[in-house]
């Protein structure tokens, strides 16, 4: 029998993520796309737990299923973690990612090029449950360039540590192994499993 979830988001790369990875388990996936649902959840929390809280219990008000939520961030070491819980609003900040590439690349400039991608999954059953969470890193670094047009986000100019390859040239299989996402929902499929 197919269980339904929510994913509070309207990322196709991170909605094709969740489904790639959950859907062999039962699980079938909705996004506000596909239950026309308009709602903007203004994260304003100071950590990935508080921002994936935030989206979470926005939509378990107002959807049937339990709703996943998630919030993750590039965040490098050498710039204080920076872009991090900011990292989608840097990008838009600077009028999308190529130019966000650009504008750390300059940033970094003889610098340490260490970095990490953090992911935060919180996990609402019903509208009075407590949250769970889920959190899963990735370490890497950033590249001198862009490499490779897969996955998505900060993905062209991350060099993860663990494959030894950059996830710009990966495919969805692969970085559906190791990346932070992939990660936190392990643990999550671990929980769904017990």
């Amino acid at each position: 029998m197919n269980k339904q979830i929510f994913l509070a988001t309207n990322n196709k790369g991170k909605l094709a993520e969740y489904r790639e990875i959950l859907a062999p388990m039962g699980f079938v996936i909705y996004s506000p796309k596909d239950l026309n649902i308009d709602l903007d959840v203004e994260e304003t929390g100071t950590t990935y737990r508080e921002n994936s809280f935030l989206k979470a219990n926005a939509f378990r008000k107002i959807v049937p299923f339990p709703v996943l939520s998630d919030d993750s961030g590039l965040e490098i070491d050498a710039l204080n973690n920076f872009p991090g819980l900011f990292s989608s609003r840097f990008a838009e900040s600077c009028g999308g990612y190529p130019q966000a590439y650009e504008e750390l690349f300059r940033r970094l400039e003889g610098k340490d090029r260490s970095a990490h991608f953090r992911c935060c999954i919180c996990y609402v059953e019903s509208p009075d449950a407590k949250p769970l969470y889920f959190e899963g890193i990735c370490p890497g670094r950033i590249l001198n360039a862009p490499s490779g047009d897969h996955g998505f986000g900060y993905d062209p100019i991350f060099h993860c540590d663990e494959i030894d390859q950059d996830f710009g040239l990966v495919d969805e299989a692969t970085k559906n192994k190791y990346s932070h996402r992939a990660k936190a929902l392990q643990k999550l499929k671990l929980f769904f499993a017990i």
